[in-house]
């Protein structure tokens, strides 16, 4: 049996470079076809039923804005129910049809279920579900008091999108519908002070892409990863070690002493409405954070090393 492994060791991988380098010219033609086909002819939005959760600032906020001058009905989902009702006044005046607030919270299966019954009693269908709802934290993993303060992260961000997701797919796959998840770059990329955070969304990512796998012929998927886009969180409104809500503008100073520049909201959320209805399966934005993706892959000792002193720099 060692021998059988050993062997395969040896063979395998240039067998395995050998058909990327053979078959990569093909698939670069293909995939540039059918991107500019996709492009050519996107998804119509108008009369779709679209609901975004975390919908009442920064992304969530914006893509109710994008999908509103796409003709959209829109379903927004947020705790501030009085936020909610100023995005949806400005929502209706872009031009959705149609636009119902509901006040709740993600972390909580049963509001989840309750407020994607209320999108289907209301509007009779559901197209698109964007999971958007999430919390930061900026702390190190020594520095954490109690552990279980950050059990928040992952009820938000990963459970947040989890439950809504469960009760939303059998409505979806009745339109061969979407589901958009907001991720983050910091979930496939190491992200210093944040590891609870970059771990719930990683575990998003992960789900994501086997659920994918499972709904391929019904539902389509999107995973979105934005990197530093301007919103509360990158604001410095994160979970502390104590456990609770605060504005820290360390993120802002050290992001920005270092020259990395901020992407606004309202163009993150343009760039995600247009990659969705184009039928994209993966968004960065902004595009340029890919060449991190190809960094880690080739280049692991030069990532670590940069987050480093990243991480110096922000302690």
């Amino acid at each position: 049996m060692n021998l059988i492994q050993n062997l395969l060791n040896v063979v395998i991988p240039p067998i395995t470079l050998v058909f990327i380098f053979l078959i990569l010219p093909f698939l670069s033609v293909f995939k540039f076809i059918h991107f500019i086909l996709r492009q050519l002819f996107p998804e119509n939005m108008r009369g779709k039923v679209v609901l975004i959760t975390g919908a009442s600032s920064g992304i969530g906020e914006h893509l109710a804005y994008e999908y509103a001058k796409k003709g959209a009905y829109l379903v927004l989902v947020a705790r501030r129910e009085e936020s909610l009702r100023k995005v949806a006044e400005k929502a209706s005046n872009l031009g959705s049809p149609d636009v119902l607030v509901v006040a709740a919270d993600v972390s909580l299966v049963d509001q989840c279920k309750r407020f994607i019954d209320e999108a289907v009693n209301h509007f009779g269908r559901l197209d698109h579900l964007v999971c958007n709802a999430g919390i930061g934290s900026s702390c190190t993993f020594e520095d954490i008091p109690d552990v279980t303060n950050f059990l928040p992260v992952m009820n938000v961000n990963f459970w947040g999108s989890i439950y809504p997701t469960y009760f939303a797919i059998p409505h979806l796959k009745k339109y061969k519908g979407k589901i958009i998840v907001n991720a983050s770059v910091a979930g496939w990329m190491i992200a210093p002070r944040a590891n609870v955070y970059a771990a719930s969304k990683a575990a998003l990512i992960n789900f994501y892409d086997n659920l994918r796998i499972e709904v391929a012929s019904e539902i389509s998927i999107v995973v979105v990863s934005p990197g530093f886009i301007d919103s509360e969180l990158t604001q410095g409104k994160q979970l502390t070690k104590k456990g609770e809500v605060e504005v820290d503008d360390g993120l802002i100073k050290v992001v920005g002493g270092i020259g990395i520049p901020f992407v606004s909201a309202g163009d993150c959320a343009k760039a995600i409405v247009t990659g969705v209805c184009r039928g994209d399966k993966y968004i960065t934005e902004p595009w340029l954070y890919n060449m991190l993706y190809l960094l880690k892959i080739f280049c692991p000792e030069l990532v670590e090393w940069i987050s480093i002193l990243l991480y110096r720099a922000m302690t």
